[in-house]
C-alpha cells in the first residue's frame, strides 16, 4: 500500500481544488481561494468586495456560510479529506500534538511557501479531527489534534505555561516548565510553548519573548549572550564571528559595531588586548596597575613577583612583561626585599 503522507506531499494542491470544486457558485469559490490566500496572497474583506461588487460584511456572510457547509461535508465525503486529515494527524503526533502552520507545511512541503502554510491551514480548517488557532497578537496560525485538545484548552494551557515560566522567573530547561505545570509529556509541553508569541526559546533556555536570554534583540543583548553561552573570555573579532554564525536573528553586524557596544556596556570588562569578559564572572574595570593594587590590598602585605603576576593573570590576559614592566615603574608599587614588592605609602 501506497505511503499515506508521501502521497498527500503530492496531492495537496490537487485535495484543495477539488474541495473548491465542491462549490457550486463561482462567486464563493472566488470567496474562500482569496480569503484562505489558497493560490495568492490573503485578501481582506474589503478587497473581496470591491471586487465582485458587494459589500464586505456580505463577503464574511458567504465566506462563514461556504466554510460551515464544507466542514459538515467533511463529516461526510468531501474529496480526499480523510487521507489528508489522517497524514497531517501523523504529522502533529510526531510533533508534539500541536504545530504552528508554518512548521507542519515544511513536512508536507520542501519550498513551504505562503501558499502551501494557507493550503494547509485551510485542509486543518475542514479537517473534523484537528483544532486550529489563528494568528493574533499572542498565537501563530497553529493546529493540535482533536483528541488531544480543543481550541479553547489550547489556549488554556499555553496561558498555564506562561505563568509557569513567570513563576520560575528566569530562563529555564522545557522539563522545568513541563514540571511546573504537571505535564510529564514534555515534548507536548514544548509544543505548546512553541505556538505562543509570548514565550522564546534559545540554545536551550526557556522564557518569555522579553526576557533577552531568550530573544535577544539588540547588539549588546546578542554579545551578552555569546559571552554568556562561551564561558570564557572572547576577542571582539571572535565574538563578532559568534554572532555571524548563531541562530541569533538580524545577526549581520559589524565588528565595529560591536566593539562600540563592548566599550559602552558595564556587563562587560575588557581584560586584554581586545579580550572582554563578563562582569558577573567576577572581573572589574581598570588597568593592569589598578589590578596589581587590588592583588596587594587584598594580600595586606608584601608579595613575591611571582605570586602577584599569577594573581593578575587570573584577571587579566596579558603577558607576564607588562605585569613586571607596571610593578617595576609605577610608584604606587615599592619594592620591599629581592623580586618582592608592597603597595608604597
Amino acid at each position: 500500500m501506497e505511503d499515506e503522507t508521501a502521497t498527500t506531499k503530492l496531492d495537496i494542491q490537487k485535495v484543495v481544488q477539488d474541495i473548491l470544486g465542491t462549490i457550486e457558485r463561482e462567486r464563493e469559490r472566488e470567496i474562500i481561494a482569496r480569503r484562505f490566500g489558497l493560490f495568492d496572497r490573503r485578501e481582506t474583506l474589503e478587497q473581496i468586495g470591491e471586487l465582485l461588487g458587494i459589500t464586505r460584511e456580505r463577503v464574511r456572510q458567504l465566506e462563514k456560510a461556504v466554510v460551515t457547509r464544507l466542514k459538515a461535508a467533511a463529516e461526510q465525503d468531501l474529496p480526499n479529506i480523510k487521507v489528508i486529515e489522517a497524514a497531517l494527524s501523523a504529522h502533529l503526533a510526531q510533533m508534539g500534538k500541536v504545530a504552528r502552520i508554518s512548521d507542519l507545511a515544511q513536512r508536507l512541503s520542501p519550498t513551504n511557501s505562503k501558499t502551501d502554510q494557507a493550503q494547509v491551514a485551510f485542509l486543518s480548517n475542514l479537517s473534523p479531527g484537528l483544532a486550529v488557532i489563528d494568528d493574533n497578537d499572542h498565537f501563530f496560525h497553529s493546529v493540535g489534534l482533536a483528541s488531544e485538545h480543543t481550541e479553547k484548552t489550547i489556549r488554556e494551557r499555553v496561558s498555564k505555561i506562561i505563568d509557569a515560566i513567570n513563576e520560575i522567573g528566569e530562563p529555564t530547561d522545557i522539563k522545568s516548565v513541563a514540571d511546573k505545570v504537571g505535564n510529564s509529556d514534555v515534548k507536548h509541553t514544548q509544543a505548546l510553548a512553541g505556538i505562543s508569541k509570548n514565550i522564546a526559546s534559545l540554545n536551550g533556555r526557556w522564557g518569555l519573548v522579553k526576557w533577552p536570554m531568550v530573544n535577544p534583540k539588540n547588539i549588546r543583548d546578542k554579545i551578552y549572550v555569546i559571552l554568556h553561552d562561551n564561558k570564557k573570555p572572547m576577542h571582539f573579532n571572535e565574538i563578532a564571528e559568534a554572532i555571524k554564525g548563531s541562530n541569533l536573528k538580524r545577526k549581520d553586524v559589524t565588528t565595529q559595531a560591536i566593539h562600540n557596544e563592548l566599550i559602552k556596556d558595564p556587563r562587560f570588562v575588557l581584560i586584554g588586548r581586545g579580550i572582554y569578559a563578563l562582569k558577573e564572572w567576577g572581573f572589574k574595570k581598570g588597568t593592569v596597575s589598578d589590578v596589581i593594587a587590588e592583588v596587594l590590598r587584598k594580600e595586606g602585605g608584601p608579595l613575591h613577583r611571582d605570586e602577584i603576576v599569577r594573581r593578575v593573570l587570573k584577571s587579566r590576559h596579558v603577558k607576564e612583561t607588562t605585569i613586571l614592566l607596571n610593578l617595576q615603574s609605577k610608584p604606587q608599587f615599592k619594592r620591599v626585599a629581592k623580586a618582592t614588592y608592597t603597595l608604597a605609602a
